[in-house]
C-alpha cells in the first residue's frame, strides 16, 4: 500500500515538474504526460507494486499519449 502511494506521488511530482517547465505545454505534451500517469498507475498496480512494472506501464502509456495526441497532416 505504501508503495501504491509513493508511486502516485512521484507520478504527480513528474507531471508537475513538466508543466511548470513551459508556460503552455501542447496538446501532445499533455497527452504524453497523462499517459505515461496513467501506464504508471496501471503498471504498478498490475504487478502488485513492482518498479519494473510501473516504469514499463509509464514507457507504453507515454507512447500511446503521444500517438494518440499526434497532429493530423
Amino acid at each position: 500500500m505504501i508503495s501504491r502511494t509513493l508511486a502516485s506521488l512521484a507520478c504527480v511530482a513528474a507531471l508537475a515538474g513538466m508543466a511548470a517547465c513551459s508556460t503552455s505545454p501542447t496538446r501532445q505534451q499533455v497527452g504524453i504526460g497523462t499517459g505515461a500517469v496513467l501506464g504508471g498507475v496501471v503498471g504498478n498496480s498490475v504487478t502488485g507494486g513492482g518498479a519494473l512494472g510501473t516504469i514499463g506501464g509509464a514507457a507504453v502509456g507515454g507512447v500511446i499519449g503521444n500517438e494518440v495526441t499526434k497532429p493530423h497532416k
